[in-house]
Formats: C-alpha cells, structure tokens, sequence
C-alpha cells in the first residue's frame, strides 16, 4: 500500500510537471518549459510500473527516428526563428520517447513507451481540433468556447450578483472598479488539458494492461472531470480580474491551472490504480 500511495504522489507530480511545462511553452517561457519536461522524465523514472515489460522491443531504428525528430524540429526552429509552440514541444517529445524505447534498459523503453502515447496521443488531437478544422473553416473551437465555457461561467457570476456582459462569442465585459475585456479562448478552452489527460490514461492503460473496456470508462470520467475542473478554473480566473484586476489575473491564469489539473488527474490516476 505504501508503494502504491508513493506511485500516485509521483505520476500526480509528472501531471502537475506536464501540464505546467504544456502551458509555458504555449504562453510563459519556453525555457521553463523546456526545464518541466526534463525533470517530469526525470520523475517518471522513478515510477515503478507494474506492467511486464514495454510493448516495443529495443531497435536501433527507434533511436535513429528519434534523434533525426529532435534534430528536425530543433533545426527548423533555429532556422526560422521561431519560438518553440506547444506543437514543436510535443513533436521533440515523441522523439525523445521513441531515442527512449530504441535503448537496452527496460525501464528507459517503458518510460519511452509512456511519453510517445502522451504525445502521440495530444499530437493528433491537436491536429484535428485545431489545424484540420481551421483550415476548413470548421467553427467548433469558437462554439465549445462560447456554448460550453463562456456561457455557464457568466451563468455563475450572474448568480452570485457580479455585474458581466457577453459583448461577442468569446468576450465579455467584466465591471469591477473598471470594465474589464476578458477574451475566453485558446487555453481557458481547457482542451489542451483533456489532450494531455487522454494520452496520460491511454499509455497507464496500455503499459498497466488495463481492460479497454475499464480504461475506456474511465477516460470519459476524465474528461468529464476536466471539463467541470477547467469551468471552475475560469471562475476563478473571473473573480480574481473582479476583485483584483486584470494583472493579477494575468499571473494566476499562468499557474492555477497546474494546481486545478493535477488534483483533477491525481484523483483520476487513483481510481486507474484500483480499477487495474
């Protein structure tokens, strides 16, 4: 039992790392980021997996593949000159994990294992809910923000008496001691959370070799919990601009979601622990 609470203590600390290096990299500073990620592998390899042995056997093409992803994205950004986005990130990581799973060492391979299904799996939910349906002029990110987020936010602030008004499909018009334009979008979506929450259950599932069925369950629970825990993120975020101002909302907006996702994903990982 006690080897069991330490597991959860540190995959709720990898969370916690992923998703604050996750919101860096998009937002704050890429070196911090790049930092997070680092000890979050760090972290992971203090994990101790139940599961037999890593779905990959070890293969010199895994480190060749691997390497020449870092090397791409690393090139293409000094190239252009461009700062490192949560896409670049996520594509350095699956090399990352994939140099990991080409290695002798089983436990290296198994930690490679999990970072390719995180990143593989928030890669290509990036793809699609974000460059395949901007570039068909697909409006569902702008309807989530609006109908799903914004709108039951402003529900609860109404409620409590602090005066809002809805001005366009993702602002509003906040009135403190000024009016505030607060624009709900991009990362306050809570999307990128659910990504990043979807690839973590997908790889524990595999490499634990959870039933898909359980493991299927369970990643509706937790988007489910997500979605409510990002809404309550938002709330926040609404009363900190009220009561102290857009600058300090500035700051929390960098660093609640941190806390706010690994509560939710710790409590999750837990019932992942007793479904196995």
């Amino acid at each position: 039992m006690q080897d069991e609470n330490k597991n959860i203590i540190l995959i709720l600390i990898v969370l916690a790392l992923f998703t604050g290096a996750t919101i860096e990299l998009s937002e704050g500073s890429t070196i911090i980021g790049i930092v997070l990620f680092i000890v979050a592998a760090g972290v992971i390899s203090k994990i101790k997996l139940t599961g037999d042995n890593a779905a990959f056997k070890s293969s010199k093409i895994f480190l060749f593949v691997g390497i020449f992803i870092m090397g791409a994205v690393s090139a293409y950004n000094l190239t252009t000159r461009s700062s490192i986005g949560t896409l670049d990130s996520m594509t350095f990581i699956i090399g990352t994990s994939l140099f990991a799973m080409g290695t002798a060492r089983n436990d290296l391979r198994q930690i490679g294992e999990f970072g390719l299904y995180i990143s593989f799996v928030f890669t290509v939910l990036y793809l699609i809910f974000y460059s395949f349906f901007g570039y068909f002029n697909i409006g569902f990110l702008h309807i989530f923000d609006h109908y799903f987020v914004l709108m039951p936010t402003v529900a609860v602030l109404k409620i409590v008496g602090i005066p809002v008004e809805i001005i366009a499909i993702e602002t509003i018009t906040l009135y403190g001691e000024e009016a505030m334009t607060i624009v709900i979008g991009g990362p306050c979506s809570g999307l990128y959370s659910m990504f990043l929450l979807i690839g973590i259950v997908a790889g524990y599932s595999r490499i634990e070799k959870i039933e898909v069925r359980k493991s299927l369950f369970i990643m509706l629970f937790a988007i489910s919990i997500a979605y409510l825990a990002n809404l309550f993120r938002v709330i926040i975020l609404y009363l900190t601009a009220y009561f102290y101002g857009l600058e300090a909302m500035s700051v929390v907006h960098t660093h609640i979601g941190w806390i706010i996702f690994a509560g939710t994903a710790g409590l999750i990982m837990y019932i992942l622990n007793i479904k196995k």
